[in-house]
């Protein structure tokens, strides 16, 4: 007796998130569940026919910071628009919670610093309808969102929560603190946060220059955070290093910590030349670590890491100029006149940027590499088509070309630096990282740097240039990478994979037609605020929990993603 089911997706090309070879079959959907996989006799609600296509569980993207976002819409995109189905966010150890009433302003002014998310977007947009990390959770559960998202509890702040103005500013804790910051640890992931974070990047400052609380502090802090999870015996413990530091130094604290807590640690493994003491130190510890048993993880972007520069971005290589100040809160159209006055630029080409945050000031100087991105976006494109490059061969100056670039499509024009990732002048450096040991792809960091970085496409990037353009990468071994891979090293065992009784994530991708567009500028956040978007054409459709969430592209209107609470176990 045939069966009948809610959908089933018929004919396509099976990509199952195992890494085992593709094959032509059906997938069968009940609820939120597959239930079942290759020649399925039966019938259903919905067919979506899909041959010709490939079938995909849905990708997880384990580096995000929907935090906030997430608590005022319900499309958790760009990562939507690109196979995601499930997003973890609160990395990097900044977040909303928990915060104590009359400290929101704190929380807000370290996102803006840290993820370019603009004050007013915030303070409008989030409700701060909690306090406690636990409460946190409480309030997301009732969100309905288009994908699936978990949090992590974030180190910044935790401290200032725990510890007041010392913790902001950057005073060592007591031993009552950090007994307190290991409680809350370990309520946090007995809650249902999927973790910790931190970060000890110095670049992560407010944007006044301050630096952020969780980058000074000492390894007997990161311990109490790692006796947490180790008290609630479970969680995920995610860090980014400082890359001031040799990489050797800093891995051993990762291992450290992985070793105290019995946990997992996830890490931002940046990569290429500007990395002290070479990024390769950080390889060859998730090597061993891999080969010991650990369970270390180096979260790394497949491409470089790109700040996108425009007129109507937050930065380009003039914007922190004395002159351009006077006219950065301009509509477009009038600083665009303004701009084309030949005293105006004369006066802003002859000044040198001027800010508190050391950090802005490293990414306006850094343009030796500067780049028009196009449409489509090239984002490995040879050193021979910067603007530095093209400058010389024109016999102009460097600045005034990079002037008139900024100009172009009525100052629409974004302007592409790659900041890391690269190496020797390669910009597909990132890529000898696929499939080694230890490594996961991550860094998308969707719902942040709304006007500065534009890299949750990254699904997108992998499938067209590595695997169907350049094919340096078997489809069934990127979709392991972009879903099963990613969901395991968060504890999330019950998605990425399409077998009977995993949960029904799923993608069906015409790879023919699959192509990725240029990022757009769109004023869609609270108080009018602005963010880059970025589309995809060839995603037939995507479903999450059994449920059609987008068409062609499209939105349904279906909002099954839900707050995921705590690590999932594989289906039996």
């Amino acid at each position: 007796m045939s069966q009948h089911y809610d959908l089933l997706i018929r004919g396509g090309t099976v990509v199952d998130g195992t890494g085992g070879p593709a094959f032509t079959g059906d997938v069968a959907i009940k609820g939120d569940r597959i239930a079942a996989v290759g020649v399925v006799d039966g019938t259903a609600d919905q067919v979506i026919d899909a041959a010709g296509m490939v079938v995909t569980p849905g990708f997880v993207d384990v580096h995000t910071h929907y935090d906030g976002q997430v608590t005022w819409e319900s499309r958790l995109a760009p990562s939507s628009d690109h196979g995601v189905t499930t997003v973890i966010m609160g990395n990097c150890g900044v977040g909303f919670a928990p915060v104590h009433a009359g400290d929101q302003q704190m929380a807000i002014k370290l996102m803006e610093g840290v993820e370019d998310i603009p004050e007013v977007v915030m303070a409008e947009g989030v409700p701060w309808n909690w306090e406690t990390f636990p409460d946190y959770l409480d309030a997301l559960s009732v969100r309905r969102t288009d994908i699936d998202f978990a949090a992590q509890l974030p180190h910044s702040p935790l401290r200032v929560y725990v510890m007041g103005k010392r913790g902001a500013d950057l005073e060592p804790p007591t031993g009552q603190d950090l007994a307190e910051m290991r409680r809350l640890t370990a309520d946090a992931v007995r809650a249902g946060a999927l973790g910790v974070s931190t970060s000890r990047q110095l670049a992560h400052r407010f944007r006044d220059g301050r630096p952020a609380p969780s980058t000074q502090t000492e390894v007997e802090e990161l311990k109490a955070l790692a006796a947490g999870l180790k008290d609630a015996g479970a969680g995920v413990f995610q860090l980014i290093p400082n890359t001031n530091n040799s990489s050797d130094a800093e891995f051993a604290i990762i291992r450290e910590l992985a070793e105290y807590s019995g946990r997992p640690v996830n890490f931002s493994l940046l990569t290429g030349d500007q990395i002290a003491g070479g990024w390769r130190g950080y390889l060859d510890g998730v090597t061993k670590a891999a080969a010991d048993s650990l369970p270390i993880h180096g979260q790394y972007y497949p491409r470089p890491i790109g700040m996108l520069f425009g007129l109507d971005l937050s930065y380009h290589p003039f914007s922190l100029n004395p002159s351009y100040k006077e006219i950065e809160n301009l509509p477009l159209a009038e600083k665009l006149a303004v701009m084309r006055d030949p005293a105006f630029r004369a006066r802003l080409l002859a000044e040198e940027p001027q800010d508190p945050n050391p950090f802005f000031l490293w990414v306006v100087q850094q343009t030796h590499l500067l780049f028009p991105l196009g449409d489509p976006p090239n984002y490995n494109p040879s050193p021979d088509d910067s603007i530095k490059a093209r400058a010389e061969r024109l016999g102009v100056g460097e600045r005034e070309l990079m002037y008139d670039e900024l100009l172009r499509q009525n100052g629409r024009a974004i302007l592409y630096c790659p900041m890391g990732n690269t190496e020797n002048g390669r910009m597909d450096a990132a890529a000898d990282l696929f499939g080694l040991p230890g490594t996961v792809l991550g860094l998308g960091d969707g719902g942040a740097h709304y006007g500065m970085i534009c890299d949750a496409a990254f699904p997108t990037f992998v499938l067209t240039e590595y695997v169907r353009d350049q094919k340096r990468l078997t489809v069934e071994k990127a979709v392991s990478m972009l879903a099963r891979e990613t969901a395991s090293t968060v504890g999330l065992l019950d998605r990425g994979v399409l077998k009977p009784g995993y949960k029904a994530d799923l993608n069906v991708i015409d790879m023919e037609r699959l192509a990725l567009y240029a990022p757009r500028v769109k004023r869609d956040l609270p108080a009018d605020g602005r963010r880059l978007s970025q589309k995809a054409d060839g995603y037939e459709a995507t479903i999450v929990s059994g449920q059609v969430t987008y068409r062609n592209g499209r939105a349904t209107g279906a909002l099954p993603g839900r707050l995921v609470r705590g690590a999932k176990p594989a289906a039996a």
